[in-house]
């Protein structure tokens, strides 16, 4: 790696013979002589290489070696030797060792077993120190002794320590860069090209401060295919949750809080910390594979999340009209209509207390009682939105019901509540029907069209609806701790 040696080079001196076809011996002196007396007689330049050579088979048979190739310096008397290395060396990966293989350093360790050392004619068994002051000696334990020698470098292509991807070269520690060559200063810009200047990506970094306006899960970012370097950090009570694009959550899905560590998501590892302050923040190096979804489960108010990622050009367009629609459901807002109630009856005269008003009697069956504890049970594991919400509108139409709902707080959601929804029942005699104005816990399921121009919130028939109390929460959330996984 470092400046070639005279041995490396090629002097083709006149009395020199190197074994292989050259020049006759007067054309080299009549080229020396020109040469130099066209300069008068001063020192040319430096030397030239010649092409590197083939590189050679891999010094492990198993795991991570060590490739190496040549070349060789061609100078003339006067003349600067050349500049550069003369050996080249990059790492290897082969199919991983089998369990129970000798690592290459005890190899060499062991190579010295029962073998007389320190000019006594004592023998030890000898295992690898790492405790030394030079990584790349070949230091020694002698086992059930309190020593160890250095029998001198060990063979290139050893690594440094226990685990680690620098590999031993001449005595010296080096990495690789991105370009595979050991004692490479290549590396990979934030684009994830080598050696490049972040010319080819773009930089997201936005803060999402939508304070939300209820408890839940809100969305906050698409991170999109081929994301590299993402970050996430926010201050308060509430959770990052991260959703794939098969609709799973990653982390912090479906009301629970996961540990934090490091889970694996859309090809790349992410690494989830979070800390007493309360601080969270996610980190992945990517690229990622697959769209993943960012979502908060909301607690309290949103002080801000801050989030960046580098994305290649030719993805930010696409990114930019995802990440616009992200922010509106594919159910679509529509005017707001509420149920004409008939006008209340002036006050009755004080002389005519045996008036009453007109009322219209509801044509609309009773309905049949569905509560217990199996029914809840029943409509809660099988629903995809479990939620309280309070009924502000009732449309009814030939064959359906609409209402127009506030939702207050979210137990279950397949994908992403507003705060003002839409709840269909298909009938204009619904199941249990809904009074305006009060708080139900509804478990509803989602209805896609065949065409996908619909996406509507479905109340079943003879569903779950039931007058929001303080025991009916707690039965709910008994509930959703039976549900099968």
């Amino acid at each position: 790696m470092g400046k070639p040696r005279p041995r490396e080079a090629e002097w083709l001196a006149p009395h020199h013979h190197t074994g292989r076809a050259h020049p006759s011996r007067s054309s080299l002196l009549l080229l020396w002589t020109l040469l130099n007396c066209s300069v008068g007689g001063s020192a040319q330049g430096p030397g030239e290489w010649t092409p590197w050579g083939s590189w050679t088979r891999c010094s492990s048979s198993c795991g991570q070696g060590l490739s190496v190739r040549s070349r060789h310096c061609i100078w003339l008397p006067g003349e600067e030797l050349c500049s550069g290395d003369s050996h080249e060396y990059r790492l290897c990966q082969l199919p991983d060792c089998p369990p129970g293989a000798m690592p290459f350093r005890d190899l060499q360790c062991a190579l010295y077993n029962g073998r007389p050392v320190l000019g006594t004619q004592k023998t030890y068994q000898w295992v690898p120190f790492h405790g030394a002051p030079n990584q790349c000696d070949l230091n020694c334990l002698a086992e059930g002794h309190a020593f160890y020698h250095s029998f001198g470098r060990v063979l290139d292509g050893t690594p440094c320590s226990r685990g680690a991807r620098e590999l031993c070269v001449a005595g010296r520690c080096l990495s690789a860069g991105c370009d595979g060559l050991l004692g490479s200063d290549a590396r990979e810009d934030h684009c994830g090209r080598c050696g490049g200047t972040n010319d080819s990506c773009l930089l997201v970094q936005r803060v999402f401060r939508d304070a939300g306006a209820f408890a839940g899960y809100w969305n906050v970012t698409l991170i999109p295919e081929g994301a590299r370097h993402v970050r996430v950090a926010h201050r308060s009570r509430n959770h990052l949750a991260l959703m794939g694009f098969d609709g799973r959550y990653v982390l912090n899905g479906n009301w629970a809080v996961s540990p934090p560590g490091t889970y694996e998501a859309a090809g790349t590892r992410v690494v989830y910390t979070r800390a007493p302050g309360p601080e969270e923040t996610l980190r992945a190096a990517g690229p990622t594979s697959q769209d993943l979804l960012l979502q908060v489960l909301l607690q309290e108010p949103n002080p801000g999340i801050e989030f960046e990622f580098w994305l290649p050009r030719e993805l930010y367009g696409p990114f930019q009209a995802q990440a616009q629609a992200l922010g509106w459901s594919l159910r679509q807002p529509q005017p707001r209509e509420v149920e004409r109630q008939p006008p209340e009856p002036p006050a009755a005269p004080a002389a005519n207390p045996s008036w009453t008003p007109h009322s219209t009697p509801d044509p609309c069956p009773p309905c049949s009682d569905t509560r217990g504890r199996a029914h809840r049970l029943l409509h809660y594991c099988g629903s995809d939105f479990v939620f309280r919400a309070r009924v502000l509108g009732r449309l009814r139409q030939a064959r359906e019901t609409r209402y127009e709902v506030r939702v207050q707080l979210i137990y279950k959601n397949l994908s992403p509540l507003r705060a003002l929804e839409y709840v269909w029942a298909l009938s204009h005699c619904p199941c249990p029907l809904l009074d305006l104005h009060r708080e139900y816990l509804l478990a509803a399921q989602r209805l896609i069209s065949l065409d996908g121009t619909q996406d509507r919130l479905l109340l079943p028939h003879a569903g779950y609806a039931r007058p929001w109390t303080p025991a009916e929460d707690s039965r709910v959330r008994v509930a959703a701790r039976q549900c099968p996984v």
